[in-house]
């Protein structure tokens, strides 16, 4: 059977809808947070079923483990501790560090 997930132009449409939802994540989530974290959901599983990789900073506002949207302030915790910055989700207490300062050259 032919993979039909793939096509030339299912990529693209993939990495545009996967914006989308983000955005409307970040809209949603005042009036209702568990809309948003729906919305990560449906962009994560659209990302596995074509193979694209979510970029970095939409990959940062989310939780790892329990697939929440993350706000700072509201439902994570953001704090530097030796040279890296600290993101831990509130609902489900994962912890994630990404490195600070040094710039890719």
């Amino acid at each position: 059977m032919a993979d039909t997930t793939r096509k030339s132009g299912s990529r693209r449409l993939a990495r545009e809808r996967v914006s989308l939802l983000f955005t409307r994540a970040a809209e949603f989530y005042p009036e209702n947070p568990e809309w948003s974290n729906r919305c990560v959901e449906l962009a994560r599983k659209i990302g596995m079923r074509h193979r694209i990789r979510i970029d970095r900073p939409l990959k940062r506002r989310f939780c790892h483990r329990c697939n929440a949207y993350l706000v700072p302030g509201s439902n994570a915790r953001v704090r530097i501790h030796r040279g890296r910055v600290i993101v831990t989700c509130l609902t489900c207490g994962h912890r994630s560090r990404y490195p600070v300062g040094r710039s890719r050259s």
